[in-house]
């Protein structure tokens, strides 16, 4: 079993590493701080091809693997979440989905332009009285000729106001049995009549990224639109869920590796009675727990990462990262702004700024319960994966690197 990263992913991790080192950790306070969003970051992002990271190049993507993914997750990251979140929401759950389940010509009209940076793209699915109890939505998509009629109102969406594409789930039949086979799953664009959204003030955490709600009122959307088939959301859904995971928990564990960085450094500067603090027995617990919790983080990531590149199924193993990395990232910068004392107390040091950022993991994407239960359903026997229409395609260099063959005639 080989761990060594291959040059191509040493180079993305180094690109995105310089990129948040020079461009936005010496801003991102102040940016925090002003609770907005730096509008210089999307375009950047797009500049440099991360927003498209590891979709083929055929698709206007990058055609990294999907270890890269979670390799530029941990560098966004440690920088801060927000810049994290811009790819859970546009890359992992909702690019990753068009690549899984659209038509080609979804895939051209839609996630062409996403993976190339020139559109933003957001994830439609909880709403202000359905969080982890899915099936109770109230958002609803009639069917009437050619179009689908959609109703309703989403909550605690990232990128509400700065996507021009939202991949929505709503209930196809309100009058059925409010069970996952009564949702379907849309491409819905900002500019349709109908769609208005607006920006969520006050948060804990990621001040400096956009979170919102999407408001939906007899939106018209083409049958064209729709995303896979009739009845397939609530699946739609869960497979994006296990892509979007991945970004989260990689995410975290660049939190982790920041609150262990921060740490050390700190605990060589400051001293009390007379010696630096690092040599006190109880600090040094604090960073060999956390350089615990890194490394095995980052070991999860690189199992999940190996199991995507092979095209096989990683419902179980992404939840288990997901709630492992999350729940330490916070026990990381716990930990973290004890070890900087009354200083940690303060924005004067990044660490409360990743506690507070830190909180918000352990929610979104499936909450830390929700993700026990699943694993104990596993273990117990009770709970097992049916394999999907549509898999996530596995990581192939020649397809993801190269583009298209010109068709006869061109």
């Amino acid at each position: 079993m080989n761990f060594a990263l291959n040059e191509e992913q040493i180079a993305a991790q180094k690109m995105v590493r310089d990129y948040v080192q020079k461009e936005v950790m010496p801003t991102i306070g102040e940016w925090d701080r002003k609770q907005e969003m730096d509008p210089a970051v999307l375009p950047r992002m797009a500049e440099l091809g991360i927003l498209g990271i590891s979709i083929p190049v055929r698709y206007g993507g990058q055609g990294f693997d999907y270890v890269t993914l979670g390799l530029v997750c941990e560098e966004l990251e440690r920088a801060d979440t927000t810049l994290r979140v811009i790819m859970s929401v546009h890359h992992g759950l909702n690019s990753m989905a068009l690549l899984q389940w659209g038509t080609e010509d979804q895939k051209q009209r839609f996630l062409v332009p996403q993976a190339q940076g020139e559109a933003y793209a957001a994830f439609c699915l909880t709403e202000p009285g359905a969080g982890s109890d899915v099936a109770n939505m109230a958002s609803t998509a009639i069917r009437k000729g050619d179009k689908y009629i959609l109703n309703g109102e989403k909550m605690w969406i990232s990128l509400a106001t700065k996507a021009h594409n939202f991949l929505v789930v709503a209930k196809h039949d309100p009058q059925g049995e409010p069970t996952h086979r009564t949702m379907s799953a849309f491409i819905v664009t900002s500019d349709m009549p109908g769609v208005t959204s607006g920006d969520l003030h006050g948060k804990l955490g990621v001040r400096a990224g956009s979170t919102g709600w999407v408001k939906f009122e007899d939106v018209e959307v083409p049958v064209e639109n729709r995303l896979g088939e009739e009845g397939e959301g609530f699946k739609i859904a869960m497979s994006c869920l296990d892509n979007g995971r991945y970004t989260v928990g990689a995410g975290a564990t660049g939190l982790t590796r920041a609150c262990l960085e921060d740490s050390v450094k700190y605990a060589h500067e400051r001293e009390t009675f007379g010696t630096p603090i690092g040599q006190h027995q109880l600090i040094k617990q604090k960073i060999a727990h956390m350089r615990l919790w890194y490394e095995t983080s980052q070991l999860l990531m690189y199992k999940v990462g190996w199991l995507k590149n092979e095209g096989m199924r990683n419902t179980r193993e992404t939840s288990q990262f997901k709630w492992y990395a999350t729940d330490h990232s916070v026990q990381a910068a716990l930990e973290a702004v004890q070890v900087h004392g009354a200083y940690g107390f303060s924005d004067e040091y990044p660490v409360e700024r990743y506690l507070r950022n830190s909180k918000g993991a352990v929610i979104y994407e499936g909450t830390s319960e929700i993700h026990q239960l699943m694993q104990a359903d596993y273990e117990m026997g009770y709970r097992k994966d049916k394999p999907l229409r549509c898999e996530l395609p596995a990581y192939d260099a020649d397809f993801w690197q190269n583009e298209p063959e010109p068709a006869a005639g061109d």
